[in-house]
């Protein structure tokens, strides 16, 4: 069993990450890791009865959506294809999920959208 110092560095972004959304800091957390993390990253949601959905990205890496149900349940409809394929309002849409600045938010629509 490895102890909270032993974890790599990726992994205790992750346990950060999960300690932030069980003190209501954040709805949803999308975390990118190496596939080789997926196992114990899986175990510590289940195991805490957090929803969570995850996107491959190409062969050794791994997007890691997790947080309330509703947020997971529309990420799930969106996460049907890369990230960088979203329309500009799927983008809008999992910016506001993610918690990001919706002015910013707002601008980054705008951009995407004048292309």
């Amino acid at each position: 069993m490895m102890t909270c110092q032993s974890f790599p560095a990726e992994l205790k972004v992750f346990l950060n990450h999960v300690y932030e959304y069980k003190k209501g800091v954040r709805h949803m957390v999308l975390y990118t890791t190496n596939r080789r993390y997926q196992e114990f990253a899986v175990g510590r949601l289940n195991k805490q009865h957090i929803d969570y959905c995850i996107q491959p990205i190409g062969c050794d890496k791994i997007n890691l959506f997790f947080g309330r149900r509703e947020c997971i349940e529309v990420i799930q409809s969106l996460a049907s294809r890369p990230l960088n394929q979203l329309t500009p309002e799927e983008d809008f849409i999992l910016g506001a999920l993610l918690g990001y600045d919706l002015c910013g938010q707002c601008q980054r629509y705008c951009k995407r959208k004048a292309k």
